[in-house]
């Protein structure tokens, strides 16, 4: 009897066991199926393909093969990614290419995902940036939809170089900057500094500078390039981008005034784009007074911002108030053919500044370009544009170029970051102009 009791318990504990491992290994299945489904290395599942927006073939997955142009695999290797790239749609898009859910796991077949992003705009994109490490991308600041994603540098997925881990010319190769980079924004943060002044100095308009090429604050100055002018007004400072005028702007506003715009801004968050989570930005709270809070409100001494980000807020801008997040998934279908295997991608928007900010600020920003930087390079197009040389310690600057076209029929926000690539407008700009013209030709 109490042999036939030892046993019974035995079983029940056995069976609660089992119940338990069971219970254990289903909500591990809900939580990570589709990552296992996905996993790179299985060779269980089959997998759909991976289209640009005019149907170019950018990854075959049934055949496990990429582009047949090989310009084509680099300047989209950071948006198809092979087994190195955590943030590239093979990955995250696992589980809707292999048509995984949990209650039919992959019976029903694979499925095909067309993207936003035309694959000639990146070609277009990674061939201008010219060896440089860097970002160019745009979007459509309506619908949110990609056009055009490039992180450089990059290589052909069919041919990696032997020499990745060696060569500086690789470093950071695995990081998709559009996504995980920050980056010190240099004086494209003035336009989060100039929101802030036009909502809380009353005064704004009467406000003036005089740049000598310097400001002595304390012990520290603030310097500019040279001395940009006697009497300025506030659209005169930014269009030449006068340090000394946006670092008395700043010590006047103070640093909480200027966190709480950059945040504003969205350059303090990550943002969720095509399940891919975006870097945040950083924008340090400096002591009033202080040249270092100057500087931060030059975009300088912390900040750091991250490209998707700014290029969003630009769209945000554009539409005077609403920020688009940005999207990269056009339709996905059953594969091999044209049935919707699912609902679009839906449409996130967030607030940014107030309209009559963002008006003011389009209207800065336009004038920038015409005044400034020079309409001839971008032909006919409407671009409101703030450039920015951001200094990294050694060695040249970063070249930045972001903004929007002003043009209810070519919806575009963009951004180009050139990594030690020099003056902003000169080298970012003509970045940017090659791909807008190329994104807005009939």
């Amino acid at each position: 009897m109490k042999r036939l009791r030892r046993r019974t318990l035995i079983s029940i504990l056995l069976a609660m066991v089992l119940a338990v491992g069971v219970a254990f290994f289903c909500i591990k299945l809900v939580r990570n199926g589709d990552d296992w489904v996905g996993f790179f290395g299985t060779k269980y599942y089959s997998s759909g393909a991976i289209y640009d927006a005019n149907g170019t073939v950018l990854y075959d997955g049934q055949t496990k093969t990429y582009a047949e142009n090989a310009k084509t695999r680099i300047a989209t290797l950071h948006l198809v990614g092979d087994e190195n790239f955590g943030t590239s749609l093979r990955s995250v898009l696992a589980s809707r290419l292999t048509g995984y859910n949990f209650v039919t796991g992959t019976s029903l077949g694979s499925h095909d995902v067309t993207l936003t992003v035309d694959a000639s705009l990146n070609e277009t994109a990674y061939a201008a940036l010219n060896g440089h490490k860097g970002v160019v991308a745009v979007y459509d600041y309506t619908t949110g939809a990609v056009k055009c994603l490039v992180s450089a540098p990059s290589y052909d997925p069919n041919n990696p170089p032997s020499n990745i881990d060696g060569n500086p010319a690789y470093d950071g190769v695995y990081l998709n900057r559009f996504f995980s980079g920050t980056f010190p924004p240099g004086s494209t943060f003035k336009l989060v500094t100039t929101a802030a002044a036009i909502e809380q100095k009353k005064d704004l308009s009467e406000f003036r500078y005089s740049c000598t090429g310097k400001l002595q604050v304390g012990d520290d100055v603030i310097t500019c390039p040279y001395a940009h002018g006697q009497n300025m007004d506030i659209d005169q400072c930014l269009a030449c981008s006068c340090n000394g005028a946006y670092a008395t702007l700043a010590m006047e506003l103070g640093g909480n005034t200027l966190q709480k715009y950059t945040k504003q801004a969205g350059l303090l968050d990550s943002h969720k784009v095509c399940g891919i989570n975006t870097a945040k930005g950083s924008f340090e709270v400096e002591p009033d007074g202080s040249a270092h809070l100057g500087w931060s409100g030059v975009g300088q001494d912390k900040d750091l911002a991250n490209p998707c980000a700014l290029m969003t807020l630009m769209g945000g801008i554009a539409s005077e108030g609403e920020a688009v997040v940005p999207k990269l998934v056009a339709k996905e279908s059953v594969t091999g053919t044209a049935l919707p295997a699912a609902f679009p991608d839906g449409k996130e928007t967030y607030s940014v500044f107030s309209q009559s900010t963002c008006q003011r600020l389009k209207a800065m920003m336009r004038n920038n370009v015409t005044s400034q930087y020079g309409q001839s390079q971008f032909g006919d197009l409407a671009v409101c544009a703030k450039s920015g040389t951001a200094e990294v310690g050694s060695g040249e600057p970063h070249a930045w170029f972001t903004g929007f076209l002003d043009d209810p029929d070519h919806p575009l926000a963009f951004v180009v970051l050139v990594e030690n690539g020099g003056g902003g407008a000169k080298v970012a700009g003509s970045i940017a102009a090659k791909v807008l013209l190329q994104a807005t030709a009939e």
